[in-house]
């Protein structure tokens, strides 16, 4: 009896003391969370993420830790204390701008109660959506004294040999996203990764994109590090600042992370994901009637200059109208603006031609050289200057060269997208920090930068030869997380030439998704345009009600389709530096019959083609695209 007492008391400590697997389930049963936790004794807490795929379970993230450190408490060893039961997800909101008007998703969310050795709690609440996964550490405690959240223990395993897209971090994101299948770092960035984060699942036709969501004034963003071991990536603070040397996120508890996001699927469902709309917070603009999406006529690029000139302002008033795009931008130099008139000139030009202007700032953070400076940095000078382009006419700001992810730029951001709000005005964000879902809660936020563009052909000489390769890449990675502006559809040259095909520039309209459409080439380039391209890109949109992709490939090819009102937009792109036939499918399309003008790559890079297509649903026809070429075209119902 005692030998027996023993045995039955052992197995009681030992079951006592087992890790367990909590696991949450999306609701379409295709995703699922697993959590390895330790019941009765402190333990690094571990999840993994796993995909359906036919009938079973791929993993398609292993096991990864979890964990977060105060300044003078650290989650990292953790005891599981609960869960909570589901909650039913379910996202229904309505999109200015972006791959779709209408954004539907649904998911399950769970939360899972752990405490620290010192009996501090700690909250970690996943969502298994539909098409993703998300999750956000919580500290419920209520405290009127402000803590310092100093680091992130997450990290996530990438193993060596799969195939991945990652940016070597630097602050305005503008870098490229190379294949790799070591995840090897790089002295230029000390094992430093930005956001977002592309791979795919070995063999298995499974992609997952990785990044961050719903952040406030109450965070600083990150990055991803894998200098300790290049198969794990650390959701990392940013260092400290010359003049804000605060690391982390300093707020009052109760206090919550931004999501954490993996958006889970095919390439499709990757490139038409929503997730990180989907976790922000809701709009909170009351009225929104003034917020319109457009084309605009961008003077910089040809001319790699600003906006000094007034005669020069002038032609690209001129060639909006002539466009028929709704705006005007008009760039840097503008205080000092001359030969002719000045900036309030300028903006009653524009406004006689029906054209509404939006003007450049420097943020006054980082490089402080273009002028103006230092006219945003505080609500008192916000206040009287939105006032004032209220008075003279203008619809709307670009705010560039923010310092970086800290947490004072977080605050800046948000406190210029409310100000600029309330005085109607639109916003574009460059040298910025990636989108992470503001555009859903301050819709008037209508693109962002934070993309090797265009605007580099004024700079060197690198987008020359890679522009083909990085554009095909792009719909997959930085565009996937908001609107991005690229300033495509280039046809001639700036400071460095571009050999990409016009038929693959005149694709970028439709395949770069971006609430404010820059169109930078000078205005000749676009009125020598034949017929059919010229046509096209009038009245071109810049919102959409519908976003497909047709088939693609990171760095190798491209095809999209976007719908506004009865209208399908399509285009290709070849990534390679050889000839390439695109396959475009009518999968798409409601029943009946369709006519396709389609405008393809002419008999060399600087000439185009156009003709008419009858097609219906289910029909796929094959394009030839030469070397870095493309296509373009406009479904409607016959």
């Amino acid at each position: 009896m005692k030998a027996t007492k023993k045995i039955l008391i052992l197995s009681f400590i030992l079951n006592f003391f087992i890790l367990n697997a909590q696991e949450l389930v999306s609701p379409n049963e295709k995703i699922k969370v697993e959590l390895k936790t330790s019941k009765g004794k402190a333990d690094k807490v571990y999840f993994k993420i796993l995909y359906k795929n036919k009938e079973t379970y791929t993993e398609v993230l292993p096991e990864s830790q979890l964990g977060i450190v105060q300044k003078n408490e650290s989650f990292d060893n953790l005891v599981f204390i609960g869960e909570s039961k589901i909650i039913e997800i379910h996202d229904d909101y309505i999109m200015i701008s972006g791959k779709r008007e209408h954004c539907e998703n649904f998911g399950n969310q769970k939360t899972f109660n752990f405490k620290n050795k010192n009996n501090q709690k700690l909250e970690i609440v996943f969502r298994a959506y539909n098409n993703g996964v998300a999750f956000q550490y919580v500290f419920p405690n209520s405290s009127e004294k402000k803590v310092n959240i100093i680091e992130e223990l997450t990290t996530y395993v990438i193993q060596e040999g799969t195939s991945r897209w990652i940016q070597l971090f630097e602050p305005s994101y503008e870098a490229f996203y190379p294949q790799s299948e070591t995840g090897v770092s790089s002295d230029k960035n000390n094992g430093n990764w930005g956001f977002p984060a592309l791979y795919k699942v070995n063999e298995n036709p499974i992609w997952v994109l990785i990044s961050e969501a719903g952040i406030t004034e109450n965070h600083c963003a990150t990055m991803l590090n894998n200098s300790k071991k290049q198969s794990e990536y650390k959701v990392t603070y940013p260092a400290a600042r010359e003049n804000f040397k605060q690391i982390g996120a300093v707020a009052k508890l109760p206090w919550s992370s931004p999501w954490h996001t993996f958006a889970i699927g095919s390439l499709s469902d990757i490139t038409e994901s929503n997730l990180v709309t989907d976790v922000s917070k809701p709009n909170e603009l009351k009225d929104t009637n003034w917020i319109k999406p457009g084309a605009v006529s961008w003077i910089y690029w040809a001319n790699n200059h600003g906006s000094k000139d007034y005669k020069k302002v002038v032609e690209y008033v001129d060639l909006a109208v002539e466009m028929k795009w709704p705006y005007v931008l008009i760039d840097w130099e503008w205080d000092v603006m001359a030969n002719g008139g000045n900036l309030e000139d300028a903006s009653n030009y524009a406004k006689s031609k029906g054209i509404k202007p939006l003007i450049w700032y420097n943020s006054g953070t980082s490089w402080l050289e273009p002028t103006p400076v230092d006219r945003l940095l505080t609500a008192e000078k916000r206040k009287k200057e939105f006032e004032w382009l209220n008075k003279i006419g203008i619809y709307g700001i670009k705010v560039d060269f923010f310092a970086g992810d800290q947490q004072d730029m977080m605050q800046y951001y948000i406190d210029i997208l409310k100000d600029a709000a309330k005085y109607h005005l639109l916003v574009n964000f460059h040298g910025a920090t990636v989108p992470r879902g503001w555009a859903r809660t301050y819709p008037n936020l209508m693109t962002t930068e934070a993309v090797y563009g265009a605007e580099w052909y004024n700079n060197n000489a690198v987008l020359t030869d890679k522009a083909a390769v990085h554009n095909t890449t792009l719909p997959f990675t930085r565009n996937v997380v908001g609107s991005m502006d690229y300033t495509p559809v280039t046809f001639s040259d700036s400071q460095n030439p571009h050999i990409t095909t016009y038929g693959h520039e005149l694709a970028l309209a439709v395949v770069f998704e971006s609430g404010l459409q820059h169109f930078a080439d000078r205005p000749s380039a676009y009125y020598d345009l034949p017929l059919a391209p010229k046509e096209f890109l009038k009245n071109f949109p810049a919102s959409w009600d519908d976003t497909k992709l047709i088939d693609g490939y990171p760095g190798e090819k491209v095809v999209i389709a976007r719908k506004k009102n009865d209208l399908w937009y399509i285009a290709g792109l070849n990534g390679k530096d050889t000839t390439q036939t695109l396959t475009l499918t009518f999968d798409f399309l409601s029943n009946g019959n369709y006519e396709l003008q389609l405008i393809t790559d002419g008999k060399d890079s600087k000439s185009l083609d156009s003709k008419m297509l009858k097609v219906k649903k289910g029909e796929t026809i094959k394009i030839d695209c030469l070397p870095r070429g493309g296509f373009a075209g406009v479904l409607k119902a016959k």
